[in-house]
């Protein structure tokens, strides 16, 4: 494998991170929504990653067998909380409004995970590149 499959592998798993992060930040920025109807109310997204192990699978942008893509966002299937405030101006005939599902204790650890993930995949890019820096002062040698 050449060694500039490593940045393009490492840089499908950093865009995969960065869009797991993206959706993590959405999620708690929504955590406290409320709406007048379940139907309404803000539902946590969440990305589920592909390998990218077979050439098939490859298109523009996502070139490197190996490699990993976003393949789709979901919304978590987790209930909406309900909660009985008839004075609130968003309540439904019955006096409920509906919170978002977003728990941020588990979006704080998500969070964690996904920038550990993309700190490991800049130290593959820069531990490549001085591989690379080493190999070319032994070859000016």
């Amino acid at each position: 494998m050449p060694l500039s499959n490593i940045f393009g592998i490492a840089g499908t798993a950093l865009n995969s991170q960065l869009v797991r992060l993206n959706l993590t930040a959405s999620n708690i920025a929504n955590a406290n929504t409320l709406s007048p109807s379940e139907a309404e109310a803000y539902r946590a997204k969440r990305p589920v990653f592909q390998a990218l192990l077979e050439k098939e699978k490859l298109n523009a942008g996502f070139n490197y067998v190996g490699g990993v893509k976003v393949d789709k966002i979901i919304e978590d299937k987790t209930g909406i909380p309900r909660i009985y405030d008839p004075a609130h101006p968003q309540a439904d005939a019955d006096g409920f409004i509906y919170k978002s599902n977003v728990n941020e204790v588990s979006e704080m650890v998500e969070m964690t995970s996904a920038a550990r993930s993309y700190q490991n995949n800049v130290e593959v890019v820069n531990t490549a590149r001085e591989l690379m820096m080493r190999t070319v002062d032994l070859l000016k040698s």
